[in-house]
């Protein structure tokens, strides 16, 4: 059976772990010699016989998924040694073997990822001083077992779990494949840091495997004692307290206050650190060390960790970082990223869809923006909100909400000439919208990535939403903090748009569209653990449940799973 193989977003920009120089559970790294090329000698002995390959293959059934990618790849190269010369392991391979070992010391601890029987083989190595100390019966057996280990590797580690159980789990961008054997072609070939250089990964699983490194060794040497708070107390800059050392030794050990103090007062340069990790929390930024501050700090580093694994296993997920233009909405950070040809131009805060009414994990490419838009009242809203409210004062509560009712023709039907008391949500015929102007729904502007689930970003009335911190009110789609600032970045390159027209577009009270030249993609994700520009350590809260679903399929445990909101095909805002 033939296995698909995928690329992990970020996020994602988010992404395989590179050998590690600085793992203090292995004492000795395994012995390796200059293999920049064959000798024809040696070249012509490091071959295999493709009869002992099929024997291989048949009774290590383990690897029967990647039976085909095995195949072609010893025919490519003539059945030809890639991981042993003469008389060391290449350096690719020893370099694989430690990747591997330190995998399983920073928490991927999988048996798939190395078998016992590899780890038996290499370790009789760690000793070699004069070359390969294994029978020579046993050194065919350690290609090919290094050779199907790079695959299930790869599958395991470069590209996660299946695209059936990530959409499973709500995840419905479309992952990249992984062309493996060409992978394994030119890894093999190189030197040096060629895994590291190569990996298929996006970069934001790199930042992550570098803070899980981080974390995993703070965990082991570190008490992570609670910081006590009395009810409703608060500390802030100025302010003295036995509580404040705690603060201070947490955020120490964090690396968000550079001082080593351990006074017991309330230091501007803890103000400072307070902020920071504030920030990286996605909480209110205000320097005051309160309850919900407090609370954050109290996560146990074991709890972190995990919150870490999870994110890896999504940012393998994703592709590789695009160099074009594009948007990316994280909906645990309430935050829009903005793109320009692969770089980070600016961002800003969104509303995301409530708790029941989620936001949808997917990616489309951003088409249309259309100003002054009508909001056609979606069958959800229009069967709990307006029908009840039409049946109550009809015209009265039309006018109210600006709308007006038309029918299949677009043409707008008097409300006086329907009988409300005689439908419900399921069989009203006509369709209910609100005219564009200040009061709509959608505000001023939207922006459309046609998309089955008839999500989309918009500007919103309700301003006041976007200084909430947790951001979490909509029905699924994406109110925008900037939108003018959008239209105006996704129509810079057309000399037709100016600041002055848009303007004027989005005040006109007359719906009018705009094609967006070249299409831009729009990728709405869900990290709650990643690291910004500036290089932080960022956790947000798991505000649709999907970090505990993904948990129980990676660690089986027993956090109970939520139930899926339904992806209707109503319109949503």
């Amino acid at each position: 059976m033939k296995v698909r193989f995928y690329t992990t977003l970020s996020l994602l920009t988010l992404l395989v772990f590179a050998a590690c120089q600085q793992n203090g559970g292995f004492r000795k790294k395994l012995k390796i010699r200059d293999t920049t090329h064959y000798t024809k000698e040696a070249y012509i002995e490091a071959s295999l016989d493709s009869n002992l390959l099929n024997k291989f293959l048949a009774t290590n059934t383990n690897f029967d998924q990647y039976d085909e990618y095995i195949r072609n790849f010893y025919q490519k190269r003539g059945y030809h040694y890639a991981w042993i010369n003469k008389d060391s392991l290449t350096e690719q391979a020893a370099n694989f073997i430690n990747m591997m070992k330190n995998d399983a010391s920073y928490g991927i601890n999988d048996s798939s990822l190395i078998n016992s029987e590899l780890q038996q083989l290499t370790d009789t190595l760690l000793l070699s001083e004069a070359g390969l100390r294994i029978a020579d019966t046993a050194r065919p057996r350690l290609e090919m077992l290094l050779t199907a280990q790079f695959f299930a590797y790869g599958n395991k580690v470069w590209g996660g779990l299946t695209a059936d159980s990530a959409k499973d789990l709500e995840w419905f961008i479309p992952r990249k494949k992984i062309d493996m054997e060409s992978l394994l072609d030119s890894v093999v070939r190189k030197k040096s840091n060629a895994f590291e250089e190569d990996e298929p990964v996006n970069r934001q699983y790199k930042l992550l495997r570098n803070e899980l490194k981080r974390l995993a060794n703070l965990e082991a040497s570190t008490k992570w004692d609670s910081v006590r708070l009395a009810a409703k107390a608060t500390f802030k800059k100025g302010d003295s307290s036995a509580v404040i050392i705690a603060v201070k030794n947490k955020l120490a050990a964090l690396g968000d206050l550079a001082v080593n103090d351990s006074s017991s007062r309330f230091t501007p340069e803890l103000d400072s650190a307070v902020r920071s990790y504030q920030a990286r929390m996605g909480l209110k930024v205000d320097g005051v060390v309160k309850q919900t501050t407090a609370n954050a700090l109290n996560v146990p580093l074991e709890q972190r960790i995990r919150q870490i694994l999870v994110n890896m296993e999504r940012s393998r997920w994703v592709p590789l970082e695009p160099t074009t233009d594009y948007i990316l909405v994280n909906i645990p950070a309430f935050t829009m990223y903005v793109y320009d040809k692969g770089k980070l131009d600016w961002s800003c805060n969104v509303v995301v869809g409530k708790p029941g009414a989620n936001t949808v994990v997917f990616s489309k490419d951003l088409r249309y923006i259309v100003f002054s838009p009508y909001w056609n009242v979606p069958p959800g809203i229009l069967s709990k909100e307006v029908l009840p409210g039409l049946k109550r004062s009809g015209s009265g509560y039309l006018a109210r909400q600006n709308m007006e009712i038309v029918g299949a023709s677009g043409k707008v039907i008097p409300p006086g000439s329907i009988n409300f008391s005689k439908y419900s949500g399921g069989n009203f015929p006509y369709v209910v919208r609100q005219r564009p102007g200040g009061r709509n729904s959608l505000g001023k502007v939207k922006f459309l990535f046609p998309n089955e689930y008839n999500i989309y970003l918009h500007d919103t009335p309700a301003r006041y939403l976007f200084g909430e911190n947790k951001r979490s009110f909509s029905h699924g789609c994406i109110r925008v903090a900037e939108p003018k600032h959008l239209a105006e970045w996704l129509l810079r390159a057309d000399s037709a748009w100016t600041e002055k027209k848009i303007d004027e577009a989005m005040n006109a009270g007359k719906e009018k569209y705009a094609t967006v030249k070249d299409k831009v993609p729009v990728f709405i994700v869900y990290f709650t653990a990643f690291v910004d520009s500036k290089g932080k350590l960022n956790f947000r809260d798991d505000v649709y449940g999907h970090d505990a679903r993904l948990a129980a399929t990676l660690f089986g445990n027993n956090e109970p799973k939520p139930a899926k909101s339904p992806a209707d095909s109503a319109e949503k805002y």
